[in-house]
């Protein structure tokens, strides 16, 4: 299924579709400010980074899609709860490494603005192996999730900032509660 996400992802940003109105590439990098919801994790944002590349398909003139392919890292700090909940009594920080691959619909509402959203697939390629007893891995490989944000377009220069949903149970130890991802970007891109 990774592997199938990853090829669909390149695919996605390396075809050109004949009938669009215009064609760009470029690539992006930014701040993440990630919190995952459960009682065992705490209330507030932890911060980490993105950084990838994307394409833009225009359809009409004010309508397109841009496919992005990231690579995100994000520290997620547990609260009291979670040694109460899962009997681990040292862990504090979990660090968690994503493959993502947003399809948005970028929709200009001026030439230099526009509205983007869709959906968001998230693998997830790396997470502390110690955090479970047995080498169990504690969160799920995938995520799906919905984004909505806006962009700036300067010439080249794109400044965008978004919020993500993760609709996915995350918490893949038991069914004691339910862990979803949220996420706060805010970056710049370069078209070429």
């Amino acid at each position: 299924m990774n592997r199938l996400l990853i090829y669909v992802g390149i695919a996605l940003l390396t075809s050109v579709n004949s009938q669009a109105q215009s064609f760009s590439i470029g690539v992006k990098a930014g701040a993440d400010m990630h919190k995952l919801d459960g009682q065992s994790f705490s209330d507030n944002f932890s911060f980490g980074y993105h950084a990838g590349v994307f394409a833009r398909i225009g359809i009409t003139p004010k309508l397109g899609i841009q496919p992005e392919l990231l690579f995100s890292q994000v520290n997620v700090d547990t609260s009291d709860r979670f040694s109460d909940i899962y009997r681990f009594r040292s862990l504090s920080q979990v660090k968690l490494q994503y493959l993502r691959i947003p399809i948005l619909l970028d929709y200009k509402i001026v030439p230099a603005l526009s509205l983007q959203a869709g959906p968001h697939f998230a693998v997830l390629m790396d997470q502390n192996l110690n955090l479970v007893q047995n080498g169990k891995k504690a969160f799920s490989r995938h995520d799906v999730g919905l984004l909505a944000g806006v962009q700036v377009r300067l010439s080249k220069l794109r400044i965008y900032g978004r919020y993500i949903l993760g609709v996915s149970n995350m918490n893949d130890i038991d069914d004691k509660e339910r862990w979803n991802n949220q996420t706060i970007q805010l970056g710049v891109g370069l078209a070429f």
